[in-house]
């Protein structure tokens, strides 16, 4: 999606990312950019709107259940997949290490 306007961020970019600003995943400089184009952008954030409230019922209708970790790493195995094939957006990945002793 585009709005036809020049942003610092596309719009398409901002979509794919509302989720993680949602959940306040992403670090404070990618919020600020996410925040600043959602606050200048009406499509972007009318869709971020939709997202918003669709979160806020599905936290409502799951009573707050914490899915398992594992669900949790297929979800994010397949979405990295999709975002892969489709090429629309760049992915930025984080490793997280353990150290057993």
């Amino acid at each position: 999606m585009n709005c036809g306007e020049p942003h610092d961020t596309d719009c398409s970019e901002v979509l794919a990312e509302v989720w993680l600003f949602l959940d306040q995943e992403c670090d404070v400089k990618r919020k600020e950019l996410l925040q600043k184009h959602l606050e200048e952008c009406h499509p972007c954030l009318e869709q971020y709107g939709i997202e918003e409230h669709l979160k806020a019922l599905l936290a409502r209708k799951c009573g707050g259940e914490h899915a398992p970790e594992t669900l949790k790493e297929r979800l994010r195995a397949r979405i990295h997949e999709t975002l892969v094939q489709h090429g629309s957006v760049e992915v930025r990945t984080t490793t997280i290490q353990v150290v057993e002793e």
